[in-house]
């Protein structure tokens, strides 16, 4: 009986089969590309807002501290959005007929909330705290970024878990001392490298197994 596949039938079966390995895992990197890639976090991308709030102004140039709009960081889960009648304790006298500012006149006019879009925005099943984590000496800066130095906000770290966890397996790395926490110019002293584990004791810090553990985070 004559035979039914030619002698390089293997070789080509062999080729295939690695050639579909190779696309399988081409397109597994592809998949997990995008979903590292600000496409899906969000990091790195300008929010578009009712008008574009400097934070490179009035943090970095003028000096305003993060507490004098976000005034319940300190003392509550929640760092709050500030009321139109803080922008206007300056802007009804500085600026005052500033075309960029006309949707806060209007929103002081007419008593009706400025609809801000979130920047930083955990999934509802993520329960995050401000106020504890200012309370252990976390700053602004390590999760907000560079925020005195973005003319328009954006999301500075990928918020994903991988990133929260960074920071809870190793506290020591991330730690200032809580006076240096709305310092956005701050930054670990050379010539002391054992600040971080120390505050780590100082502040009662948890450990790392409670730290890391699934109902700190989800409850």
């Amino acid at each position: 009986m004559s035979q039914i596949f030619h002698r390089y039938t293997n070789i080509y079966s062999r080729l295939t089969l690695l050639g579909l390995v190779l696309l399988v895992g081409l397109l597994g990197t592809v998949v997990a590309m995008l979903h590292w890639s600000g496409y899906n976090t969000g990091q790195g991308t300008f929010v578009e807002q009712p008008f574009q709030f400097s934070h490179a102004h009035h943090v970095g140039g003028m000096g305003i501290d993060c507490r004098y709009c976000h005034t319940s960081v300190e003392e509550s889960a929640f760092a709050n959005i500030p009321p139109t009648k803080t922008c206007m304790n300056c802007h009804s006298q500085i600026w005052t007929n500033a075309p960029i500012l006309e949707p806060v006149r209007a929103s002081f006019r007419e008593d009706k909330p400025l609809q801000w879009t979130r920047v930083h925005d955990l999934p509802d099943f993520v329960y995050f705290n401000h106020s504890i984590h200012v309370k252990k000496g976390v700053g602004c800066a390590t999760c907000h970024g560079p925020v005195d130095r973005m003319p328009l906000m954006y999301q500075q770290a990928t918020l994903m878990m991988s990133w929260c966890l960074d920071c809870h397996r190793n506290p020591a790395k991330y730690i200032r001392p809580r006076d240096q926490v709305f310092n956005m110019s701050w930054g670990p002293p050379a010539d002391d490298p054992e600040l971080g584990t120390r505050l780590v004791r100082e502040y009662k810090i948890a450990s790392v197994e409670q730290l890391t553990s699934c109902s700190t985070c989800h409850r």
